[in-house]
């Protein structure tokens, strides 16, 4: 049950001192999303010497805006990408096996209102129709459903599909709308903590390679003739000579390459809204499973149960600005009158909404009609040194949460094989931070919580709230000292322990009360989050991070302001 802890590994400020002289790197990584964290730990992995930087906390952009599915991609079977679909289903197939402790089974249901409408539609969707089908009927369905079941069968680890009759549908699910023929059932996941799988990455990353470094809230300031000079949020800079850099911006890519003199257009997203809202009664009715269903637009919609809350998305419409993106009334008003028509008898209201986010896909440009036919499948393309720029640029395009280790795969052995290096280890079945020695089934979990109790000191059922939190990670979490004791809770939100607060404030590259609330914790997204709360988590993040009384005021109304006017919280 033994961990390296980041508590145990070489601080981030004296991995960013060794750099700070304009020392030779081998890559340099610019975007801490989950492509780029990704790629940093294979190449950590391969003993590369890698800086990953980001203008912002770990994991903040695109990346904490999914549907928080990982999914094989059922709907790009209609575009053909047949490719994309097989490499999605195997990766969700390995995260269920590497990330345990965050990614699980997901039972999804497919309401049907017909027999046959859509296959015409869909051949000419597959031979470049801009047109995407509609009314996709059951024939249709069952062939898609045949197909990803095929594509899934590499590393299998849930069941095939089924598709039943409008009878015993509504009886498995009555709150469905009667004027469905049918309906099919098949598996894909769901992530509950992508943000802290982001973060874990990183850390993955570090502790195989200890002469690498991580650094959020740094911004580029200058590159000339091979030398990056970055800035820390606290005014520090750093400079560093890269063998190569890996441009993994998200939405920002055109922006990066720009500064770094290699202009570029590359990026035209779409933007996915995505609400959730306190409604027990849906909850219970979805009862743990996901219902993936058209609006009455034709576009793709879902609902599923997200950590109690029911999570619904999402819109996509085509958007070119990440850092003014929110979801708009307007969504939010389709977002709902999507659910209300597919379960006419659960009352949803806009009242229930605890907390609404927005993200943009940073997709391929593209001049697609319409923004569902857009490729989700990812491209790495190099710009080549010149006469004053001595390394290159691998930007990364497209790609999506599901595929992020294939990705980072395909693009390590391209940065392997221009450094003249061979790949050491795969990370096909490496485990992820706390899914590393993950105890499966519920014999193996009992004794891994009797022997942490043994270990720590806490109780079973407090250690059994950490595992499912944090995996394994759980236990030096809860062995963690200091001034807190462990019946110390939030006020409100008391699930959370102020000892497991100022361990994450510690050890877990905090510069902000936002990024506790919004990405080390589910206390926000959950909509469980007060002001009370709040205040609390600021104590404890200014005793651990020595902010003062001014800059502990200010993290409060900044981060109150944020999760009102963008996330629609109502603190």
């Amino acid at each position: 049950m033994t961990q390296q802890t980041q508590e145990t590994s070489p601080r981030p400020a004296d991995r960013l001192a060794a750099l700070a002289n304009g020392q030779d790197v081998d890559v340099v990584i610019l975007g801490a999303g989950i492509n780029g964290a990704g790629l940093f730990r294979d190449l950590c992995a391969q003993g590369l010497t890698c800086l990953i930087v980001d203008k912002g906390d770990f994991g903040s952009g695109t990346s904490a805006a999914p549907s928080r599915l990982i999914h094989g991609g059922l709907k790009y079977l209609e575009t053909g990408e047949f490719g994309l679909v097989a490499q999605s289903t195997l990766e969700r197939n390995l995260l269920l096996k590497n990330a345990p402790h965050y990614v699980s089974p997901l039972p999804t249901v497919i309401p049907i209102f017909s027999w046959f409408n859509g296959i015409t539609a869909a051949l000419r969707t597959l031979f470049g129709s801009t047109s995407a089908p509609r009314s996709r009927g059951a024939v249709l369905i069952k062939i898609g459903l045949a197909i990803y079941d095929f594509y899934g069968s590499r590393d299998r680890v849930m069941p095939r599909h089924r598709l039943v009759g409008r009878r015993r549908a509504l009886r498995e699910m009555p709150v469905l709308t009667p004027s469905i023929v049918a309906a099919g059932t098949y598996y894909d996941a769901k992530i509950s903590h992508p943000e802290r799988l982001v973060l874990e990455l990183i850390q993955d990353g570090l502790t195989a390679s200890p002469a690498s470094a991580a650094t959020n809230y740094t911004t580029t300031i200058s590159a000339t003739n091979g030398l990056l000079t970055f800035q820390t949020e606290k005014g520090d800079t750093l400079s560093v000579r890269p063998k190569l850099v890996v441009n993994g911006a998200g939405p920002w890519i055109d922006h990066v390459n720009a500064q770094l003199g290699a202009p570029s257009r590359m990026i035209g997203g779409t933007k996915g809204s995505h609400i959730l809202l306190k409604n027990d009664a849906l909850v219970r009715s979805l009862a743990g499973r996901m219902v993936y269903f058209e609006a009455d637009d034709g576009r793709i919609c879902l609902v599923f149960d997200y950590l109690g809350r029911a999570l619904v998305g999402s819109t996509d419409t085509k958007a070119n600005n990440p850092d003014t993106v929110r979801c708009e009334p307007e969504e939010i008003d389709y977002l709902l009158a999507s659910v209300r028509t597919l379960m006419p008898g659960v009352p949803i209201e806009r009242d229930q909404i605890v907390y609404a986010y927005s993200g943009i896909r940073p997709l391929p440009a593209s001049d697609a009609s319409v923004a569902g036919l857009i490729s989700r499948d990812h491209s790495a393309p190099v710009a080549e040194p010149n006469e004053t720029r001595p390394f290159s640029i691998i930007s990364l395009i497209g790609g999506k949460w599901t595929t992020f280790r294939g990705f980072a795969e395909e693009v390590a052995d391209t940065v392997l094989q221009r450094l003249g290096r061979s790949r050491t280890a795969s990370t096909r079945s490496m485990p992820i931070g706390g899914g590393r020695d993950f105890p499966a089934g519920p014999a193996r979990r009992a004794q891994w919580l009797t022997d942490a109790s043994a270990a720590s000191g806490v109780d079973r059922q407090r250690l059994d709230t950490l595992l499912s939190r944090y995996g394994t990670q759980a236990l030096p979490i809860a062995s963690h000292g200091g001034e807190w004791s462990d019946t110390e809770h939030l006020p409100d939100s008391s699930g959370y322990s102020l000892p497991e607060i100022d361990y994450i404030a510690r050890n877990e590259c905090v510069a902000h009360l936002s990024d506790i609330v919004m990405r080390r914790t589910t206390l926000a997204v959950t909509g469980s989050l007060t002001i009370a709360d709040i205040r609390q988590i600021a104590t404890v993040a200014d005793r651990a991070l020595g902010w003062g009384p001014e800059r502990t005021t200010a993290e409060i109304e900044a981060t109150v302001a944020q999760l009102e006017r963008r996330n629609l919280m109502r603190l």
